[in-house]
């Protein structure tokens, strides 16, 4: 058992863990998301101003274009009529049709260079705008999977919490079954089985008495019947501890009147007993969970609360059961009684009186105070056997 509270802690650090990672993954996405958001930005503004010079780039190259046709036409007809120009006149000619030659061509390269800028910019945007909107997706499912996973994982660990207190209450109910058997085997013994042995050996010296000595051998009948009635009352009272046939008989109320009345006289304890309202009819199942509520109860302040006085009293009203309990008595700390619930070997207690409750949807509620006594606040609604829940 040890073992599977340290898989179940594990798993909440796993738990922990992975949700953690999905959270780191959540911000690493976002600086994603931001940072193509930010290069789409400058993106978008270093094509507006490749395509602003392009633009002027390619006025540029238009009038080029037209002060290199102008140049060619001048160079010809110097050409054909060098006889009028001067020497000067036609090399400024030839000079300047070729530097507008060659400033044309260099504006044409830059002009290319320009038109293929702008094309890997605007690729490039659209892969970032791509990413950007990528990531904007996987932010978003990934905070509806986180929040769908946590509520999930969490879900997970509160049922294997459940099922571990489960788990211990199986064990506790296979330990106190065990206890009971060998109380039940242990009276059994030490009473009945004994008595009855005795029995056979008086009713084998009454069987030799019989002729020889008649007055001696009534004399041991006697004594035979005495333990005969002795051994009846054990086992009636182990009877009556297995299960009260009262219950069935005489109904709970009566039945829980002879118990403390039987308590009273073994402790010497003051207890009142008050009810109130009547249930004509209260299904077996109820009688018996309120009748075991009372017993637990009673024995937990026989061993553990040393009380002189204690109160219980039981009412029905509308369609619920109402118990209450109180006593003054020691009193504890009510935060021990985590501590003792995963402790195998505290017992049914207190968790098994609240574990009887809830089988039957009733409210089980504890108050105690250390030095100033107990108090427990039990309602059970009175319902059909069927609808008892069989958890």
């Amino acid at each position: 058992m040890t073992n599977y509270k340290v898989d179940v802690a594990n798993l909440d650090k796993i738990v922990k863990k992975t949700i953690e990672a999905i959270n780191n993954s959540k911000v690493e996405l976002f600086d994603i998301a931001e940072s193509a958001r930010k290069e789409c930005g400058r993106l978008e503004q270093e094509l507006n101003d490749l395509k602003e010079q392009t633009i002027l780039l390619i006025d540029s190259v238009d009038v080029l274009e037209k002060e290199l046709k102008s140049s060619k036409k001048h160079l010809m007809l110097v050409s054909k009529n060098y006889d009028k120009y001067s020497e000067e006149e036609t090399r400024k000619a030839y000079e300047n049709a070729d530097n507008l030659r060659v400033e044309l061509a260099v504006k044409r390269e830059q002009e290319q260079f320009f038109i293929k800028r702008r094309n890997d910019l605007e690729i490039r945007l659209k892969d970032s705008i791509k990413t950007a909107e990528k990531a904007d997706r996987l932010i978003s499912n990934i905070g509806i999977s986180l929040g769908c996973l946590t509520g999930d994982l969490q879900q997970v660990t509160l049922q294997l919490e459940d099922l571990q207190q489960k788990q211990m209450m199986g064990l506790r109910i296979i330990k106190a079954q065990e206890e009971e058997r060998q109380r039940v085997a242990r009276e059994i013994h030490d009473g009945p089985a004994q008595s009855m042995s005795n029995i056979v050996l008086k009713a084998e010296i009454c069987e030799r008495l019989v002729d020889a000595e008649p007055v001696k051998a009534k004399e041991e009948l006697k004594n035979l019947k005495s333990v005969v009635r002795d051994t009846l009352q054990d086992v009636r009272k182990i009877i009556y501890d297995l299960r009260p046939m009262s219950l069935d008989d005489l109904g709970l109320v009566p039945t829980l009147q002879r118990y403390i009345i039987t308590y009273q006289e073994e402790t010497r304890t003051a207890v009142s007993f008050k009810t109130r309202g009547v249930c004509e009819e209260i299904k077996p199942i109820i009688s018996l969970t309120v009748f075991r509520l009372v017993q637990e109860a009673i024995s937990n302040i026989k061993k553990h609360a040393k009380a002189k006085n204690v109160a219980i009293n039981l009412e029905f009203v509308d369609k619920e059961l109402k118990l209450h309990i109180l006593d003054d008595g020691k009193g504890f700390n009510t935060d021990n009684l985590k501590v003792r619930k995963e402790d195998i070997n505290s017992g049914f207690g207190l968790y098994s009186m609240r574990e009887r409750v809830e089988l039957l949807n009733g409210k089980f509620e504890i108050n105690s105070t250390v030095g100033k006594g107990t108090s427990l606040n039990i309602t059970v609604p009175l319902i059909p056997d069927e609808e008892v829940s069989n958890g």
